[in-house]
């Protein structure tokens, strides 16, 4: 089954169930701003944390074969969840009758890949969805390159309502993140590394960082990513030379245009003009 879009060249796409992924899209943008990018979150069926993971799997590989389809040769699953309960199948299994030649990345291997720098005594937190909870992805990936690792991770269900509803800087956040972080701090005490395991959350940091002692290093995934892909298209000069460069990021949404372009401006900073697609 081949693709439908033969461009020889095309932008990088970006994927997230909802909004989260645009602090992804932000660090790498930062990072690498020449190329081209286009955003598509699913946010008619947002949010992925809670579903199982055929559905996962199954709304994951829509989106990809619809970046696949406006040109995209590589795509970064700019999501947790997906990360955790797609990347792989798609990678192994699908990959090879779509495109052997395109790829799919994720997100929490370089994040894993990172931590044995930062952390120091080996005590590694995990805040996440309950669905990348589930799944162990980050206990299996720390085990494989950290075997001498502790990993604790822990659900943050009210945190993605509480980002997309606009109230991560209000006090009434400040209940929830304190319930999460003392759970996770209990588990086990001697934890010096958490990390953000959902790319909502980054805009909680303020919070979380109050929340935990001062020697805890809060590992934000963006600037990760960033590095990770740059690093990855100077080790594939053949992937490297598929990709436009423009400066131009479009941005598609499986929701209301208006919606999306209200709340992605909550995560960018700037405005944001989307159109909408059909999931």
């Amino acid at each position: 089954m081949k693709t439908n879009f033969d461009c020889e060249t095309g932008p990088i796409g970006v994927f997230d169930s909802g909004y989260g992924g645009l602090t992804i899209l932000s660090s790498i943008r930062q990072a690498m701003p020449d190329y081209d990018y286009i955003y598509l979150g699913d946010n008619a069926r947002a949010p992925y944390g809670t579903r199982s993971f055929d559905i996962v799997y199954r709304f994951t590989l829509e989106a990809v074969k619809q970046l696949f389809d406006r040109g995209c040769h590589l795509v970064i699953l700019a999501c947790n969840t997906a990360s955790a309960k797609a990347l792989r199948t798609i990678q192994q299994r699908d990959l090879p009758q779509i495109d052997p030649s395109r790829r799919v990345l994720g997100v929490i291997r370089p994040t894993v890949e990172a931590i044995g720098d930062i952390s120091r005594n080996g005590h590694v937190g995990i805040f996440a969805t309950p669905g990348t909870v589930a799944s162990g992805s980050y206990e299996i990936e720390i085990s494989h390159l950290h075997p001498d690792f502790k990993v604790t991770s822990h659900a943050c269900p009210m945190w993605v309502p509480l980002v997309e509803n606009r109230e991560a800087d209000r006090p009434g956040a400040d209940y929830f993140v304190r319930q999460e972080t003392e759970a996770l701090m209990k588990a086990d005490n001697d934890i010096d590394t958490i990390v953000l395991g959902c790319t909502h959350y980054p805009l909680l940091y303020p919070k979380i960082r109050e929340a935990v002692a001062e020697g805890i290093e809060i590992v934000k995934q963006g600037d990760i990513v960033a590095r990770s892909l740059a690093d990855y298209l100077r080790r594939h000069p053949e992937m490297d030379n598929r990709l436009t460069r423009g400066g131009t990021t479009t941005y598609l949404t499986t929701e209301s245009p208006e919606k999306f372009s209200d709340l992605a401006s909550l995560f960018l900073g700037e405005d944001v003009k989307a159109e909408r697609v059909e999931n």
